[in-house]
């Protein structure tokens, strides 16, 4: 087999493969002498068939299945002659085909870049320190009774956290404007469904008050022909509803999966999910403190546009099952969710796993069983049944090697930290949890 390669731009090759035709014509004349054995033709006798009959009836058939494998084969092998890593699949551009010459055509591909990895050494690290107290508790108990609490009818004011019923017409220089109206509407204030303004124009409202709310659209309002649009609301307020939390009992506690033990043991378990909840946030705030360490030092990395481009798929087809899209709906994603929605994320993403890859590679290290089982188990820990949900991700090879990624991910990260300043901040358990960057939300 004869190899040649050419670097045409950057990451991108161009290898033209000659493969002896008498390594095509030999795979030909074996399969037709296979399929000879089993073919049944008028006027001849089973496994009878002259392999000239073969050759006429399903000789071009063969040869162009025969051509596809062994342009694959031969392009595995010239990459591994030449010592390439490509980056997704080549284009493949056929010069010869012809039989009885041999076999030549060229594959257009990209190669994955040499990454020199950046001395991470003394990078700084912000660790939350934090502790679930009574407190925090009570407090999510609270919760807990409000979402199981009911909404009851009341005789007052409408306030913020009240669900009331209104009749709404909204006019925009007069006119009404299409989705600006409707009647008997329930909406819950705060929730921050409607457009500034509308919510907190209702709160001190009475049952039966009529009022005119002069408002302004977003400038980033998704429909463009009101963006930024003066108009007026004429809001009429039916009926208001107060919530009423649930009490503080058995059947709480039957709801939220404790059947014994009462209040103390409810306790003890809403404290155990707490202080998970709250090493997995300081966990994963690190982390993506480090994550963003190693992509600043290395934006330098020169990314292979195929590895880009299937990142920018995966990241769209997320966001469309995040919002509901199935199997079978006949849409165009591409102008639905144009690449460059997802093009700045998923160059990070590739970035990211490059280095990640030869830090893997640099420093030798594994995700060992024990470490993925212990993975797995954590992740178990909050079903019901972990044994059951255990035995599903060890039967799941995609779902398994989804938890080995992350474990090599930690790995990265513990490695990293080795060497880190790493400067502890005491806070409360809520801004522990809270997401970086959402802290004012």
């Amino acid at each position: 087999m004869q190899v040649s390669i050419e670097t045409t731009s950057g990451l991108e090759r161009r290898l033209t493969v000659g493969v002896p035709a008498a390594r095509v014509d030999s795979e030909v004349d074996e399969r037709l002498k296979k399929a000879a054995k089993n073919v049944r033709l008028p006027g001849f006798r089973p496994g009878k068939v002259p392999m000239k009959v073969m050759r006429q009836r399903y000789g071009e058939g063969v040869r162009q299945e025969v051509l596809g494998e062994v342009m694959s084969q031969s392009f595995q092998e010239a990459v591994v002659q030449e010592k390439l890593r490509p980056a997704g699949q080549p284009s493949i551009e056929p010069r010869s085909l012809d039989a009885g010459k041999d076999l030549e055509y060229i594959a257009t591909f990209e190669v994955l870049p040499e990454v020199e990895v950046v001395d991470m050494q003394g990078m700084q690290v912000e660790k939350p320190v934090a502790e679930v107290t009574d407190a925090d508790i009570d407090n999510i108990i609270e919760v807990f009774c409000k979402q199981q609490g009911t909404w009851e009818e009341v005789e007052r004011a409408a306030a913020e956290g009240d669900k009331v019923n209104i009749d709404y017409a909204g006019t925009r220089d007069g006119e009404a404007f299409d989705g600006g109206s409707a009647e008997g509407a329930d909406l819950e204030l705060g929730s921050g469904r409607m457009i500034p303004g509308f919510e907190d124009g209702i709160v001190g409202m009475q049952v039966g008050e009529e009022k005119v709310l002069e408002l302004t659209f977003p400038e980033e309002y998704h429909a463009e022909e009101l963006r930024g649009a003066a108009v007026e609301f004429k809001v009429k307020l039916n009926s208001v509803q107060a919530l009423v939390p649930a009490p503080v009992d058995e059947a709480l506690f039957a709801q939220y999966g404790v059947e014994e033990g009462g209040e103390e043991q409810f306790r003890k378990e809403v404290s155990e999910n707490m202080s998970r909840e709250l090493k997995n946030a300081v966990e994963g705030k690190i982390k993506q403190q480090v994550m963003d360490a190693v992509l600043e030092a290395h934006g330098g990395v020169e990314l292979p546009r195929a590895l880009v481009a299937q990142e920018v798929d995966a990241l769209r087809r997320q966001m469309f099952q995040q919002f509901g899209g199935g199997v079978g709906q006949n849409l165009d994603l591409k102008s639905l969710l144009p690449d460059d929605m997802f093009a700045e994320n998923a160059e990070k993403r590739v970035r990211l796993g490059l280095v990640l890859s030869e830090l893997v590679s640099k420093n030798g290290i594994r995700a060992t069983a024990d470490r993925v089982r212990a993975a797995v188990e954590d992740l178990a820990s909050t079903y019901e049944d972990p044994e059951e949900v255990i035995n599903w991700y060890y039967s799941n090879r995609e779902q398994l090697a989804a938890v080995e990624s992350k474990v090599l991910e930690d790995l990265v990260v513990e490695k990293l930290l080795e060497g880190a300043n790493i400067v502890e901040k005491e806070c409360s358990y809520q801004e522990a949890i809270t997401p970086a960057g959402q802290e004012d939300a």
